[in-house]
């Protein structure tokens, strides 16, 4: 799991979106008393989209099993708004296939229900940040095997480790002694050798080369 980044002074906003009115209240009970604001709570994909655009949180809670529309088609109506907006995928479903369409959706996470309250705030923090989070063992059984492409160095592959964790540029910085321009240098390389588009296609990535393991 992500490690936890520097908080920011403004409390978190969250709008939770879940069609069962006992797991959002047991979100809301585990997110309050860390100082997590809940913007709104919806039940149905419609709700979700209209309460995003109205409270623009600064993170989603996104179940993917909602009554009226598909949970992968509201993530990407989420995605497409003028406001980013990070989604955070909470749901029991461990199929591989869904695991692989949130992220070609745009989440910035996918975990498990029934996720721990300290990995669960550590996870908002980290997708807050523009980090991903991504359970490695479940994105193992996800995704194929690598292309092949040009090869990574050892401290590409070193920060591509650091950011699928999670970090932030900052963060990796000060674990690799290096600057942030440094960082950005070096991940706009690492991006470029394995043909991603950003950071979480980046930790996908990483997972699929094994430097998780």
């Amino acid at each position: 799991m992500a490690s936890l980044p520097h908080p920011d002074p403004a409390p978190m906003r969250v709008l939770i979106v879940d069609d069962h009115p006992m797991v959002r209240e047991g979100m809301r009970s585990m997110l309050e008393p860390a100082g997590v604001q809940i913007a709104g709570e919806a039940g149905t994909g419609e709700d979700a989209l209209r309460m995003a655009a109205a409270l623009e949180p600064d993170v989603v809670l996104l179940d993917l099993e909602l009554p009226d529309l598909d949970g992968l088609a509201v993530l990407r109506r989420l995605k497409a708004f003028e406001r980013p907006i990070a989604v955070l995928v909470v749901t029991m479903h461990d199929d591989p296939a869904l695991v692989r369409r949130a992220v070609e959706g745009g989440a910035a996470g996918y975990v498990l229900k029934g996720v721990g309250r300290g990995e669960l705030l550590s996870a908002l923090e980290a997708v807050r940040h523009g980090g991903s989070v991504f359970d490695p063992s479940l994105l193992r059984a996800t995704l194929s095997e690598p292309k092949t492409g040009e090869a990574l160095t050892s401290a590409e592959q070193e920060m591509l480790r650091l950011v699928a964790q999670g970090l932030t540029n900052r963060e990796i910085g000060k674990r690799l002694h290096w600057s942030v321009g440094t960082v950005k240098k070096y991940l706009q390389r690492t991006l470029d050798k394995l043909g991603a588009s950003d950071r979480t296609q980046a930790a996908v990535e990483a997972v699929k080369r094994g430097l998780l393991s």
